[in-house]
């Protein structure tokens, strides 16, 4: 069963983002009080905690890595595997994947040590369909 095991924010640009307990996401904006919500196709960002594994355990270094955390971490399925124009059920929200990968920023040390940059696979972005609440262990349906 695929499920979320952490939801995090960042309240102000320039800020690292933290956990939280549970988290509102609105249509067509993204998370309540999260700075990078808002229109546009990426209101939300989603990571496996197994890609974060691999990096991990490749011992990979790079600036995405240090700087990039997302709007919810995963774990259960495979981002890669999913397509743009999908949509995912999480508690009570429904999320239409806008985006599969993230681009790497240039002089990224970790893009340059291998073929491909894990992140750039393995990272979603989405927008809300239907408003509601997500939190940790709720399931990620298809």
């Amino acid at each position: 069963m695929a499920s979320i095991v952490a939801l995090n924010i960042s309240e102000k640009k320039g800020t690292v983002k933290h956990a939280i307990k549970k988290g509102y996401f609105k249509v067509n904006y993204g998370l309540l009080g999260d700075v990078h919500a808002g229109s546009g196709r990426r209101q939300v960002s989603l990571f496996g905690q197994e890609s974060m594994d691999k990096i991990k355990e490749l011992e990979l270094k790079g600036f995405c890595n240090v700087k990039f955390v997302e709007n919810l971490t995963s774990e259960g399925i495979a981002f890669n595997e999913l397509s743009v124009g999908k949509n995912l059920k999480i508690g009570e929200v429904i999320l239409e994947i806008t985006q599969i990968g993230k681009e790497c920023y240039k002089g990224c040390k970790m893009r340059n040590s291998i073929d491909t940059c894990i992140m750039s696979k393995e990272v979603i972005f989405a927008r809300v369909l239907n408003d509601g609440w997500i939190k940790p262990g709720d399931e990620i349906e298809l």
